[in-house]
């Protein structure tokens, strides 16, 4: 989804929980800084958590009996009815079904002005997948952002166009390795990956960098929780014909997908849809190098270095 910032500049955003609001850069995401002023679908925000406030009220229910119901911590929903957390569309339908209510907030969810809002959906997946139980990644653009060094993704930002100048740079490749911490979680998720052999013939950066984000990708690939595989060109069929996308597992083996265009995203609920999607990944992976044959690639490529 396209919007537009205070300076009328475009930017497809994507709100995490933790850091703002992100834009589409090179297939990725990119995190963008908090900003000072109030967020701008702040005003919605604050006439939806009061909506709930009043509907759970007139059920004379307290914020931990409702949240109890609905499955979710007093502190959420406490944050909900103030304003400073968006309704998710999943936990607006579980509201309106113990409220007794015929859709309404399930409609404030969904519905809020494309004008004033982070869209809710987007803000949820990166909740999610910080939490999420495992993640499959097919990526044919870069290297994918969990699995850059600091100078790759530094040189990734670089290539944005309109160029988006040094300061945002540094700080968008600060906040990208801080995302990394998914990775050294006591119980880290399960991680898949395939990506397309072009992304590791391009030199981005230049080679020192290059060379430094195979070395990268060679170790990631000996990692234990990492199964790493490349799928390479020449081949006479492919399943990934239509361009990336993410798998996720949440804790509550919720199955979900995200995929994105040039200035757009989605993130994908439908089972049937996830369905698809996951059918393609397995394909990919029976027709991506296996283990072995990966790691001998990247060893090829250092050596070429």
């Amino acid at each position: 989804m396209t919007n537009v910032d205070g300076a009328g500049h475009p930017y497809s955003v994507r709100s995490t929980g933790w850091y703002g609001y992100l834009s589409c850069s090179g297939g990725e995401f990119t995190f963008m800084p908090p900003r000072k002023r109030a967020r701008p679908n702040s005003t919605a925000m604050k006439m939806v958590g009061e909506q709930v406030a009043v509907c759970r009220v007139a059920k004379a229910m307290t914020q931990r009996a409702l949240a109890e119901q609905i499955a979710v911590d007093v502190e959420t929903l406490a944050s909900i009815e103030q304003g400073r957390r968006v309704l998710m569309p999943d936990v607006a339908e579980r509201m309106d079904r113990i409220l007794g209510l015929p859709g309404l907030l399930s409609v404030a969810a969904n519905r809020m002005p494309e004008v004033d809002m982070i869209p809710a959906w987007a803000e949820e997946y990166m909740e999610r997948e910080a939490e999420a139980l495992a993640l499959s990644w097919y990526d044919t653009l870069i290297v994918p952002g969990l699995l850059q060094t600091e100078e790759y993704a530094r040189a990734v930002f670089g290539c944005h166009v309109p160029y988006i100048g040094q300061e945002k740079i540094e700080l968008q490749t600060a906040l990208r390795m801080k995302r990394q911490e998914i990775l050294r979680r006591p119980m880290p998720p399960t991680l898949s990956f395939v990506v397309w052999e072009p992304v590791l013939r391009d030199r981005l950066g230049g080679d020192a960098v290059w060379q430094e984000q195979l070395r990268h990708l060679r170790d990631c690939a000996d990692s234990p929780g990492i199964a790493l595989q490349i799928l390479p060109t020449g081949m006479t069929t492919h399943a990934g014909l239509s361009g990336p996308f993410i798998l996720l597992e949440t804790p509550e083996f919720q199955r979900l997908a995200y995929s994105e265009s040039q200035r757009g995203s989605v993130l994908v609920r439908d089972p049937n849809e996830v369905s698809i999607l996951t059918q393609k990944y397995a394909m990919l992976r029976s027709q991506a190098l296996n283990f072995t044959e990966t790691n001998g690639l990247l060893d090829r490529l250092l050596g070429e270095s």
